[in-house]
Parts: C-alpha cells; structure tokens; sequence
C-alpha cells in the first residue's frame, strides 16, 4: 500500500492534534466544584433582597425627582454600546458585566448610603433600539438591583414602570 506524503502528514497531524483521553470530557462538574461561585448564596441573596426591593420601585416623576437631587447617582448598567446610543439624562454608565466591588467604589464612590436609581431596558415600553424589550424574569433590574445590594449598598431605587422614553418627562438623551 502506497500513502501520499501529505496524507500521511494529515493523519499524523490529527492523531497528535487531539485531546488524551483524560482531557476529554468526563460529566458534568459537582456542585460547589468551583469556589469562586456559589449558585446556593446567589439565590439566598435574591429571596432576602425580593422583599426589600418590592418597597423601592419608584413611579417615574418621583424617579426622575429624586435621581436629580444632590448626591443621587443615577445608574445605567446597560452596555456601553447601549448607553451610547441612548440613556435617561445624568445617568452613568457602568455595565453590569464590569461590576466588581473595585469598579462599584469607582463609580459610586466611598458612601455605601448614597442613593442610587437604576433602569434597565424593560423600563421602556417602545422596544426599539437601544432598549429592546428583555425576558421579563432575566430583566437587568433584577440583577443589578440583587448585585448592589450583595456589594453593600443598600440604597438602591429602581423605576419601577414602564414609560414611553419619547416623554419629555423621562429625559431621554440619543447617542
């Protein structure tokens, strides 16, 4: 049997190109595995914080009234991409995916108790770009409402309607 130059250097190159057996995979991973993620305290922390939150969803005047006063931080953790293309006036952007206790401090800076109003994309009952409508239960409020206070800032507020952001009320700025 005759094997062309390239084939055999093709076959070789796969033999040594794939995984040892050990490597490959072997099941799925116990639970708790990983110490750098706790599934069990994230959802302990959201059944503690589901109730606080349910006291702190605002009305959108008073919203809009309170993040404007002096000292409030008005938050917008949508992506960067997504702030750029539109945001509620004043707001500051931080992407939920960059909250780190470091990057929190940064932006909110040393008082734990100042006041911080959120917004998220299913704040706005258009669904356009940039504030597309999300799964209602995965709506980013959620997550960065239960992630501030995790980080220990309790003082979070969140616009707890859905507006139409044409309404001059909202001050909704395009990128």
């Amino acid at each position: 049997m005759r094997l062309c130059l390239p084939a055999a250097v093709f076959c070789l190159s796969c033999i040594a190109l794939a995984p040892p057996a050990a490597a490959q995979d072997a099941g799925p991973v116990a639970p708790g595995a990983n110490p750098l993620i706790d599934y069990s305290g994230y959802v302990a922390l959201t059944q503690k914080v589901g109730p606080y939150r349910a006291g702190r969803l605002l009305r959108a005047a008073d919203f809009r009234r309170r993040a404007a006063s002096s000292g409030a931080l008005l938050l917008d953790a949508r992506s960067a991409e997504a702030f750029r293309r539109g945001h509620i006036d004043g707001a500051v952007n931080l992407p939920f995916s960059d909250f780190t206790a470091e990057s929190l401090a940064q932006v909110i800076g040393p008082d734990r108790t100042r006041p911080i109003y959120i917004y998220c994309n299913n704040n706005f009952r258009n669904n356009v770009a940039p504030v597309m409508t999300k799964s209602i239960q995965l709506a980013l409020n959620i997550q960065t409402f239960v992630n501030l206070v995790g980080y220990g800032y309790p003082e979070v507020w969140e616009l707890g309607e859905a507006v139409d952001m044409n309404d001059p009320a909202i001050g909704w700025v395009r990128g």
